[in-house]
């Protein structure tokens, strides 16, 4: 076990390094890649008897640079905004075009005629359309989410964290007492909502605000 150690570490470093590639963001790029990166550079003391120093200096810069890019984004204030929309605009319909296929995954029955009578925003970040959500509000106070689609390169927490948490206010001065989702169909959607504080009830999951 001992002399096939740094052959695994090398395994996993390669792995982590692959990973790094196929995941969805920045963010999640440059820790899968620091992982390789520490996993190289533990792989470049072990696999000889001597160091392996173009290795290990090697990934020792690239480890720098991914924590000196974290740590910016991490520090870094974006700015998001909500922007009503009636499903009309152009670039409403540009973007449920463009993201049709992706958004049939989480919200299969989704159609555009949907957002009439609806409570209907765009999420912008930084002035990037990032997010997108309809809901149905009925007279008891159920805000029934009939769209709520995040882009692949969002999908941090951030916007949903925005939208149920420090916007909520928005939800509730047009009635919303409750969020309110039926059917879901992925369980990284299950998951996110978890993590943003809803419940499962039966086939639904429930958020009071």
């Amino acid at each position: 076990m001992g002399t096939q150690l740094p052959a695994y570490i090398g395994y996993l470093a390669s792995l982590f390094l692959i990973v790094s590639l196929v995941v969805n963001g920045d963010i999640k790029f440059r820790i899968y890649n620091s992982l390789g990166c520490i996993c190289f550079i533990v792989y470049g003391f072990l696999v000889a008897d001597t160091p392996v120093w173009p290795v290990i200096l090697t990934n020792f810069i690239l480890l720098i640079i991914n924590i000196i890019y974290l740590s910016k984004q991490y520090n870094y204030k974006e700015k998001f905004e909500i922007v009503e929309v009636n499903g009309e605009e152009k670039l409403t319909e540009k973007f449920l075009e463009f993201y049709a296929a992706d958004i049939k995954i989480y919200f299969p029955n989704f159609t555009k005629e949907q957002f009439a009578n609806n409570y209907n925003f765009v999420v912008l970040r930084d002035l990037v359309v990032a997010n997108i959500f309809s809901t149905n509000i009925n007279p008891n106070g159920d805000a029934l989410v009939v769209l709520n689609y995040t882009t692949k390169k969002y999908r941090d927490y951030k916007v949903s964290k925005f939208i149920f948490e420090k916007e909520n206010a928005n939800l509730i001065a047009k009635g919303a007492k409750r969020i309110v989702y039926n059917k879901l169909q992925e369980p990284k959607h299950k998951k996110l909502l978890s993590l943003n504080g809803f419940v499962e009830e039966g086939e639904f999951f429930v958020k009071k605000l």
